[in-house]
């Protein structure tokens, strides 16, 4: 059977449950404290966006990577046999965005 507890045992339990409900009631306290809140929500945030700039950051260095080795050579010499064609177009596509403005405006 249970072993019979003296009073000052049981005051003594009583005091360190009670002392107990006292740290958890604080640790609730600051939890629920407005802006405990407010500063876990802005760093959940914060994390959420520099975890979406760190994603945006790799796609966009690996589409300059793709880009710069199309018309780069791993020795980094200009391949002029892309670039060359390549500048031909777009300056013909300015030309006739020009000419065509040009036509507009008459």
């Amino acid at each position: 059977m249970s072993e019979a507890r003296t009073p000052a045992q049981i005051e003594a339990d009583i005091a360190r449950r009670r002392q107990q409900l006292a740290v958890t009631l604080d640790e609730i306290g600051v939890r629920m404290h407005p802006k405990t809140i407010v500063g876990d929500a802005k760093a959940k945030a914060a994390s959420a966006v520099d975890r979406t700039a760190g994603r945006a950051y790799v796609s966009v260095n690996r589409a300059v990577t793709g880009v710069r080795a199309q018309f780069v050579s791993e020795e980094g010499i200009p391949r002029l046999e892309r670039i060359v064609p390549l500048t031909l177009v777009v300056v013909g596509l300015a030309g006739l965005y020009a000419m065509s403005s040009r036509r507009r405006r008459s």
